[in-house]
């Protein structure tokens, strides 16, 4: 190729003839990588401008960003798993999510938030010990929350291309969080851009993280209060219902006619989450078919739930309410929401 059909950008890279870690040469495969990689960063210019992000900001970040291989690696190593594929039994998962120490952690943190958590409960119906699970399930308490750099992980996704109709709209709004002062340091995460003590993504951030302690800033990192008041406001926006529980544990008799109760329309999201529920019924018409809850107590009688058994017939089951749903919103697992579930009960004892 000659020099003058070159762009300024490719013929800059391929005129470094060395990096300074090592001496390596880089060659026209890399160069031409990160020709492209700066070429789409422009391109995000119009779309920045429209969100109100300045060019400022865009000129102090966009110099210094170079892809980052390892999160192309993570990112292609997620495993897969169609709609019917076999799933494993829940048990060996709660043990280790809902074990002594997460709970008395969980314990610990509740008792010591005990005033706020009241105070956001009474303001949004959100349970104290519903923030307090999700809180302990992201981060261990804060324990850990990532440390890979949130524009430079996005950037590289959304480049990428794979999932970019994902990851672009999260890289946008990261720079959006800089742009109205949130500090670079603070935008540290998961490599797929989840963030703070909730692991909200982003654009999750922008729309509905809270201010919990009147400092005039929702600090989802170093703040108990406005984490715990942000997970509240999810939850809110995701309808969750005051004064219902999640959910209750229960127990199916061997005669039990599963078919009868078969869900009958295909789910429109979540087909591996939601394929494994009933249809709708009332607590009085569950108690109608010979199920009873393991503690004796049943909620009321016109509440709708559906049916769970994560570990198979004959094992603990679950009839889940509206409110569970709320819950998957937040990461859509069974798994996961049973977990948050059952932390929250084993928090609150």
């Amino acid at each position: 190729m000659r020099d003058s059909l070159r762009s300024p950008v490719l013929s800059f890279l391929l005129g470094l003839a060395t990096i300074a870690a090592g001496g390596m040469a880089v060659g026209p495969a890399q160069a031409q990588e990160g020709a492209d990689f700066r070429a789409y960063l422009e391109s995000l210019r119009p779309k920045a401008r429209a969100m109100g992000i300045s060019d400022a900001t865009l000129d102090s970040v966009f110099p210094s960003l170079t892809i980052n291989p390892r999160v192309v690696q993570l990112d292609q190593s997620q495993p897969g798993g169609g709609a019917y594929s076999p799933i494993p039994n829940f048990e060996p998962y709660r043990r280790q999510h809902v074990d002594a120490a997460r709970i008395g952690r969980g314990r610990t943190v509740y008792q010591a938030n005990r005033a706020r958590l009241a105070r956001i409960e009474a303001e949004t119906g959100v349970p104290e010990e519903i923030m307090v699970a999700i809180y302990g399930h992201e981060t261990n308490y804060g324990s850990y929350t990532g440390d890979f750099d949130l524009i430079r992980s996005l950037a590289t996704l959304a480049h990428e291309g794979r999932r970019r109709a994902l990851f672009e709209p999260e890289l946008l709004a990261t720079l959006k969080m800089l742009d109205n002062g949130v500090p670079r340091s603070r935008l540290v995460g998961s490599w797929a851009g989840a963030t703070g003590y909730p692991q909200f993504l982003p654009s999750v951030y922008l729309r509905l993280a809270k201010d919990g302690d009147g400092d005039g800033k929702a600090d989802i990192w170093t703040s108990e209060a406005d984490a715990l008041a942000s997970i509240a406001n999810y939850f809110v926006q995701s309808g969750w219902r005051k004064g219902q529980p999640w959910g209750v544990a229960v127990n199916v008799p061997a005669s039990f006619n599963r078919a009868a109760v078969a869900a009958k329309t295909e789910p429109a999201r979540c087909p591996r989450v939601f394929n494994r529920h009933s249809r709708w019924l009332t607590m009085a018409e569950w108690r109608k078919l010979g199920l009873f809850p393991a503690n004796g107590v049943w909620p009321a009688d016109n509440m709708l739930a559906t049916l769970l058994e994560p570990d198979g017939p004959g094992k603990t089951a679950y009839l889940l309410t509206g409110n569970y749903r709320a819950i998957l919103d937040y990461n859509c697992s069974n798994f996961y929401a049973l977990s948050v579930g059952l932390l929250a009960d084993a928090v609150k004892q």
